[in-house]
């Protein structure tokens, strides 16, 4: 099972991330049929989805959506205060050119989008916070940092790898480790910080050497101590469910349903987050219908 723990260094002044994500990144290509190049891309914004939402209390939700220009279109992940996470990107079969897997190629330029909500699931509905800044390199992690540096006013690094092999499932390895500058932090402790991840080992060498969590946490703070407040497994996860599928279709109003039935003797209705397809026959339509008519 994939974990990712959370804590804290200098005394409070630095937050950090840090997980380990092949599991989820297998599951997600798995379940979307990526190329190469767009399950690098997915596997990054799934475990930055989760760096990022590594605080959340137990009813929020936060999404981070890239609208691009490149071959891969969009990436879109959620994930919740459980570590569950999903996504998805609108084209799966987005290819680099040549032999390299460039995900800065395919992505393009574009907007990084997070929402964060609370208590959405539960009824306890407020207005979502929506933070928007444009690409910045689209390389995944620069555009996490960036987002933080710009809407948030957080100045932070954040390291993300896919690391992939030849054969079947293709994901080797995944992860990544994120760092949150708070106010009052040293700035000699700043510069230091600067200067390990500088001369750091890649993040895609670690992880596919076997790195623990806790591993890319001391690559990035050095000898800076750290504590950790928190460990968690974490997994690729869907909300979607039948019971959510007959919802949705009845939400298309009773004539439409009765289309459905007459015309096509069933329905069909797949997830975009998962890949999964639920079938309703007829009687699960005319259930429906029975029920709108009341």
């Amino acid at each position: 099972m994939d974990k990712l723990i959370h804590g804290t260094a200098a005394d409070g002044t630095i937050r950090v991330m840090a997980a380990i994500t092949a599991e989820i990144v297998r599951e997600a290509v798995r379940r979307h049929q990526t190329s190469p190049t767009a399950s690098a891309a997915l596997g990054r914004v799934l475990t930055g989805t989760l760096l990022l939402g590594s605080s959340l209390k137990d009813f929020d939700r936060l999404t981070v959506r890239i609208e691009c220009d490149g071959a891969i279109e969009g990436i879109v992940a959620e994930t919740n205060a459980q570590g569950k996470v999903r996504g998805y990107v609108r084209n799966p079969l987005a290819e680099s050119k040549g032999n390299t897997v460039d995900v800065k190629e395919i992505i393009g330029k574009g907007m990084f989008h997070v929402i964060r909500e609370a208590g959405f699931d539960v009824g306890l509905y407020r207005e979502p916070y929506h933070g928007s800044v444009p690409l910045y390199t689209g390389e995944i992690g620069d555009d996490f940092a960036y987002y933080l540096l710009k809407s948030e006013q957080i100045p932070s690094a954040v390291l993300l790898g896919v690391a992939l092999q030849s054969e079947a499932p293709y994901i080797k390895a995944a992860g990544g480790v994120m760092l949150q500058i708070m106010p009052g932090a040293n700035e000699h402790l700043i510069t230091m910080i600067e200067d390990t991840i500088a001369h750091a080992p890649h993040l895609t060498k670690l992880i596919s050497e076997g790195a623990a969590p806790e591993d890319l946490v001391k690559m990035a703070l050095g000898i800076i101590d750290y504590e950790i407040l928190d460990e968690r497994e974490v997994e690729f996860k869907c909300s979607c469910s039948p019971e959510r599928a007959a919802a949705l279709i009845a939400s298309l109003g009773k004539a439409e349903v009765e289309s459905m039935l007459n015309e096509d003797k069933g329905a069909e209705m797949t997830c975009g987050f998962c890949n999964q397809t639920y079938h309703l026959d007829e009687a699960q339509l005319q259930e429906i219908i029975d029920s709108l008519s009341n």
